[in-house]
């Protein structure tokens, strides 16, 4: 069966094979050969191991297979609808639910000291319960895969109030670090992209994000304070 290309990215390319997502990562001929193939593989086990450790807190895509040769890491399908979209579509009460939700799931990374690197609405997959509140889905337009969703074990959590799952994905730029500093980067960076799609509203959203970190972590205290001092760096570095 062929494959398609649904995703090409500096450092990856993704498609779209047999009702599986793969992950390729691309390479560097700027990089001595040798070097870049060392790296590339690395990259890719190191993926696929935080992948692996992070499915075990919060829902992301479920490897189905890893091979560092190829430098290629095959996850399951799912249908969804990337957030940064999806929240566009809702209300405020709803919004303010979702980012809860979504809150909770980076405190429970950060306490495992797991770094997503990358954590914007962009890269994360929101799968429903109830089709009704999804006015995209009605019109039949749900895409797959990183245009779409890139998933998990599918369905929700039947003991959860929430009609709603987040996925996490595209895990390529994580690390792990116990650090303070880069827990806090981490929600600077999910702040500028709140910033940048929604504009002042950011303010509600992040604020709901925040009340559900501190609930979930008994660092957020402290890592909330690292926080704004990033913040105020980057304000710094922004006006200079």
């Amino acid at each position: 069966m062929k494959s398609q290309i649904i995703s090409q990215g500096a450092e990856a390319i993704i498609e779209l094979k047999a009702n599986k997502v793969i992950k390729k990562r691309i390479q560097k001929s700027y990089r001595i050969k040798e070097l870049d193939e060392k790296i590339r593989k690395l990259r890719t086990r190191a993926e696929a191991k935080i992948l692996e450790r992070a499915s075990k807190i919060i829902p992301v895509p479920k490897v189905m297979k890893s091979d560092e040769n190829s430098k290629e890491i095959s996850m399951e399908l799912i249908e969804g609808k990337r957030l940064s979209e999806f929240l566009q579509t809702q209300p405020e009460k709803k919004q303010k639910e979702i980012c809860k939700s979504l809150g909770k799931n980076i405190s429970r990374l950060h306490k495992e000291n797991i770094i997503h690197g990358d954590l914007t609405p962009g890269n994360m997959i929101c799968v429903l319960q109830d089709s009704n509140l999804d006015p995209i889905k009605k019109r039949g337009d749900i895409r797959s895969s990183t245009g779409a969703a890139v998933g998990a074990r599918g369905g929700l959590d039947k003991s959860s109030s929430e009609n709603f799952k987040i996925y996490f994905i595209d895990f390529g730029l994580a690390y792990i670090s116990p650090k303070l500093e880069d827990k806090a980067v981490d929600l600077h960076l999910l702040r500028e992209a709140l910033e940048a799609g929604f504009g002042e509203k950011w303010k509600i959203l992040f604020n709901s994000i925040k009340q559900g970190y501190a609930k979930s972590n008994p660092e957020a205290k402290k890592i909330l304070e690292r926080f704004t001092v990033v913040e105020k760096r980057g304000r710094y570095k922004r006006s200079s």
